[in-house]
């Protein structure tokens, strides 16, 4: 899999550009506010139909302009595609030509394995950004997974709204019943996927971790979920009931849910050094992207938005090993000396791409 052309019109610095991509490395290098990562998120956009930095679609439109549009051509190996995506009032999504009704009809066919340096936080922040993590993964590959996730946060806020309701005007208690069946149905669901995929990591995670750190550390994946059994699940929502009135949200839920990562037996947020997060988080997404492979047969496009700068030469080097047959995208703030591969080098300065440098 691998994109052979993107244009961009009114997206963020950029007026109109046309880039042709390398079917392997992609080197776009200049200072920082140049343009770099908007590259990366007009792709990542064209794969996922959502920016993995900005909050409104708004946001990404040419200041002083009412539209934008992106245009994405890729080549699998059984078919050519296009995507393009219109952002005005309302976001557009068309699909070789045909546009589309739900947003998971556009997910699985760009796939994406997306590096950052903010990507430290899927381990040493919150849970959310680890349950971000895995639906970017398993939307990808499960586009139904995105349509569950959808009806449950749906579900869940009409069911927090009622808790409210409860507690101000007195609404009747006996129909939250309603809203915790379908809550637990859309939860279960989520939960499988969740657990199957966290089982796919673990079997890849090892070796990986093993081989970065010439078996030195030893790393453990755990999923961590109270929504394994509907009728468990709905066991504790009738538990908590008296609680989540009083606090008017559902205090339980696959909204909870995290995962936990060991290192030698130790917890890895809590005892974990920086190198140790940055090892494991190049183990967490080059396992990310093997289960793409054995999922689809082909290996997803690699996009790495100033992560190189985060990596040592010997992480760095381990990297560039395992991504052979992979497009790769890169941004950084000097051009990377990457020997034996076929490299594409842009320049970007000032939302203008110069092939070849300055």
């Amino acid at each position: 899999m691998w994109i052979n052309k993107i244009k961009i019109n009114n997206f963020r610095n950029y007026n109109l550009q046309e880039i042709n991509l390398e079917k392997n490395i992609n080197i776009f290098y200049g200072e920082n506010a140049q343009g770099k990562t908007n590259i990366i998120e007009a792709i990542f956009l064209g794969s996922m139909g959502k920016s993995f930095r900005a909050k409104k679609d708004r946001e990404m439109i040419q200041l002083n302009k009412n539209h934008s549009i992106i245009e994405i051509e890729f080549q699998k190996s059984d078919r050519d595609g296009k995507i393009k995506i219109e952002l005005e009032n309302k976001k557009k999504v068309l699909v070789n030509g045909v546009k589309i009704k739900k947003l998971s009809e556009l997910l699985g066919n760009i796939n994406v394995v997306i590096f950052t340096p903010d990507d430290i936080n899927i381990l040493k922040g919150g849970p959310q950004n680890r349950r971000r993590f895995l639906d970017i993964m398993i939307s990808q590959l499960k586009p139904n997974y995105m349509h569950n996730l959808n009806l449950y946060l749906k579900t869940l806020e009409q069911r927090n709204h009622y808790l409210r309701q409860i507690k101000e005007e007195n609404k009747e208690e006996k129909l939250l019943e309603v809203w915790d069946e379908k809550l637990a149905e859309y939860a279960i669901n989520i939960s499988r996927y969740r657990k199957q995929f966290i089982e796919k990591i673990k079997e890849k995670i090892k070796k990986i971790h093993h081989e970065i750190t010439e078996n030195k550390e030893d790393i453990e994946i755990e999923y961590v979920t109270e929504c394994i059994q509907k009728e468990e699940f709905l066991q504790i929502l009738k538990q908590r009931r008296k609680l989540d009135i009083i606090k008017g949200f559902t205090t339980k839920g696959i909204h909870r849910d995290d995962f936990m990562i060991y290192i030698n037996k130790k917890q890895l947020d809590i005892y974990g050094s920086q190198g140790q997060h940055r090892t494991a988080i190049l183990s967490l997404k080059l396992s990310e992207l093997n289960i793409i492979y054995d999922e689809i047969g082909e290996y997803p496009i690699l996009l790495l938005d100033d992560f190189m700068s985060e990596l040592d030469q010997k992480r760095r080097n381990h990297l560039l090993e395992k991504i052979e047959n992979t497009q790769v995208i890169i941004t950084c703030t000097d051009k990377i000396d990457i020997e034996n591969k076929n490299i594409l080098i842009y320049n970007v300065k000032e939302g203008k791409v110069i092939k070849g440098g300055k």
